[in-house]
Formats: structure tokens, C-alpha cells, sequence
């Protein structure tokens, strides 16, 4: 799952990130409105935080930009204002939630994996597809009803395909989601072919039901 997170205040931003990769999540930085403003126009994101006192403006811009272009990712206001104006304003254009500073970062991480249940998962901690169980909260997946191991990215990834299934989802995307920022690193799409073998093998291995599909020239689709 990925993360953008938009605050100027360089040590608290790095320490968030921190926090969150220890919890298996993607993390973008983004410390003013102009940087945010193009990675939100350029990628989409499990959840965005969001300060709201910027150097370059308001926070509040993103989340217009947001709402302008029909985007669905979650928003976390993050800001030492705790204003009932600018609260009730994040939340009329379509903020999530809001957390004033300072907080406990075990709450936002909490926060953060509510809204993204919420928005892919029916607010589930729990869910099956088919054969497949997942626990959310415990990051583990079990096939008929027995412990299935794979590593952070093949997770994330199987998760990327339940949650978008049905539809089919570009190597772009893919590696974007894998990846972040560093997915512009990479001269090709080997990485994802790598991990797409392994998960497709080792839930064939689980007797599982080849669900993940080829779309020649486009990218995978999971077929419920």
C-alpha cells in the first residue's frame, strides 16, 4: 500500500516514514503544495496525509485538486491548526479524516489502515476471495484455511490485484505501486515479472485457482 506524505517539517516527515515502512507501507515525500500537487496529478495513493500549512499555500489546494479531477485517495489531514473552520473545510472536500499535531504515530497508523479498509475493503479486517483468506490487521493470508507465506511485495502485491479485480491494472501501475519513486529507477519491468511468477507459482502450489491473468500488451487482471 502506498503513502504520500505532505509536510515541511523534515524530521517529523522522515520519522512518519520511518514508522510506516516498518509497517510494510510505500512512502512518498512531498514537503510543499507545488511537489505535492504533481505527484497527486501523476499517481494515485492508498492514502495521502496532509498538512495544512505549507510554505508555497494551504494544504487545502491538494485536496481541491483532488475532488477536481474525480480522484478516490484516502486523505489524513495532519496540521497543528485545530480550527473547527479549517476541519469542517478538509472534510467537506473530501478528507477522510483529521488528526491534530501532536499525535502518537501508532494512531496514525491505525487511522490509516481504517480508511484504506474502508475505501478497498468494505472496512473488513478481515476478507475472503474465494479459496483465499486475508487478515489485514495481522498481514497474513491463508488458503484453504492453511498459512500461506509469501514475502512484503508478493502481499502487496496479491492485494493490489484483489482490490482492483476485475479490471485490468498497467505494469505502470504495478510498479508504481511496488515501488514508489523508485519505480522510475528501473529500465524495465523485470522486477514485476519476477514477483508475478513467484506469486502465480506458489498459489498454484496451494492448489489454488489460477485467478491472476495475462493481458497481453496492457498488463494483469485478476478474474473474480
Amino acid at each position: 500500500m502506498k503513502v504520500l506524505i505532505v509536510e515541511d517539517e523534515k524530521e517529523l516527515s522522515n520519522s512518519i516514514a520511518q514508522y510506516l515502512r516498518q509497517e510494510s507501507y510505500i512512502c512518498e515525500l512531498a514537503y510543499n503544495v507545488r511537489d505535492a500537487l504533481e505527484k497527486v496529478q501523476c499517481f494515485e495513493y492508498d492514502c495521502i496525509l496532509l498538512d495544512i500549512t505549507l510554505p508555497d499555500g494551504n494544504g487545502l489546494k491538494i485536496l481541491e485538486s483532488l475532488k477536481q479531477h474525480n480522484k478516490l485517495d484516502g486523505v489524513i489531514i495532519i496540521s497543528a491548526r485545530n480550527s473547527v473552520d479549517d476541519r469542517i473545510k478538509g472534510l467537506n472536500l473530501g478528507a477522510d479524516d483529521y488528526l491534530p499535531k501532536p499525535f502518537h504515530l501508532s494512531e496514525l497508523g491505525a487511522r490509516i489502515s481504517a480508511i484504506i479498509r474502508r475505501k478497498h475493503f468494505d472496512g473488513k479486517t478481515k476478507f475472503s476471495f474465494n479459496e483465499i483468506n486475508i487478515d489485514l490487521l495481522g498481514k497474513t493470508v491463508k488458503i484453504h484455511d492453511k498459512p500461506f507465506e509469501l514475502t512484503r511485495k508478493e502481499y502487496d502485491l496479491l492485494l493490489f490485484l484483489i482490490s482492483n479485480k476485475n479490471r485490468v491494472v498497467s505494469k505502470n501501475a504495478i510498479a508504481e505501486h511496488l515501488s514508489g519513486d523508485d519505480a522510475e529507477i528501473f529500465d524495465n519491468f523485470d522486477f514485476i515479472y519476477a514477483h508475478m511468477k513467484n506469486l502465480k507459482k506458489k498459489l498454484s502450489d496451494a492448489d489454488c485457482k489460477d485467478y491472476i491473468k495475462t493481458v497481453y500488451g496492457l498488463g494483469y487482471k485478476l478474474e473474480a
